[in-house]
Formats: structure tokens, sequence, C-alpha cells
């Protein structure tokens, strides 16, 4: 049985000189404000963000940039807005993305049976859940993705 540690072992190997992300972290202080700065970086994998020793589980995915003109007809348009320029804030460049809310995939327990994230054991198969509720082999989802990213734009 290959195991969760193997495959993502062998997906860092694969990403070697692919670029990374920025991992971004909320942080407020009286003098700095509200902002998110950057608190290392990853590979981002579909579902899962992955480090040299780490892997997380993806939640918002924002891209640094200046809020521009106020006057949004919708709520969200202008709390995005503000997300973006706190990534801004925060000492991302603008345009660079930023991955904030992330959370750590326990790949020990994944292994031992269990879930973690998007990653469950299933039948003996490790999985990755990548569409809500459905579940696919973790070894066929990191090779579609290691594709794509081989060739962008296909």
């Amino acid at each position: 049985m290959t195991t969760a540690a193997e495959l993502l072992d062998d997906a860092r190997v694969a990403l070697a000189g692919f670029p990374k992300e920025g991992l971004g972290e909320e942080r407020s202080s009286r003098w700095r404000g509200e902002r998110i700065v950057r608190i290392g970086e990853a590979w981002h994998v579909g579902v899962l963000l992955l480090t040299t020793e780490h892997t997380f589980a993806t939640a918002e995915v924002l891209r640094a940039a200046d809020p521009g003109r106020r006057g949004y007809t919708a709520e969200s348009a202008r709390q995005r807005a503000d997300r973006r320029q706190m990534a801004l804030k925060g000492g991302f460049d603008v345009g660079e993305v930023a991955h904030v809310g992330w959370s750590v995939v326990d790949v020990d327990a994944v292994d031992a049976g269990g879930s973690s994230g998007p990653l469950a054991m299933r039948d003996g198969i490790v999985a990755v859940r990548w569409s809500g509720v459905a579940y696919r082999p973790l070894e066929e989802y990191l090779r579609e993705q290691l594709e794509l990213m081989r060739t962008p734009g296909a």
C-alpha cells in the first residue's frame, strides 16, 4: 500500500523548480492596522498546499492589489478588495498570490487509516476530497495536477 506521506514526498520531488506561492497570515496591530503578512511559501496543488516539510489544505486564495475605486455594487466585492489591500499592506507585491486561512493536514493520521483536511484513507487507498463531497485516489489526483502545472493553459 502506498502511503499519503510517500505520495506527497514524490509530488514534492516532481515540483522542484516550479514556482511557489505565498502563505499569508492575518495580523493586526495598533500602529500598522489589519494586514496579511507572508509567513512562508508553498506549491499550490489543487486543494493542497505543499511546503518542503508540511501539507496544508487550501482556503482563501487572493491576489494582492490596490482596491482602486470605491463604489462597489456588492458588499462582498468591497470585502474582497479590502482583503487584497491587506495583503498588499502586509508586504505581498501587486498581483502576487496569497493563501490565507489554510489548515494543517495531519498526514500521519491519514496513513493510520483516518482523515485530515481533504485527505482520507478510503478502503485502503489514500483519497482526496476535491469537489465538496467527491473523493478520488490521491495518486491519480496528484498526477493530474502536476500535468496541469507542466502544461499551463492546456
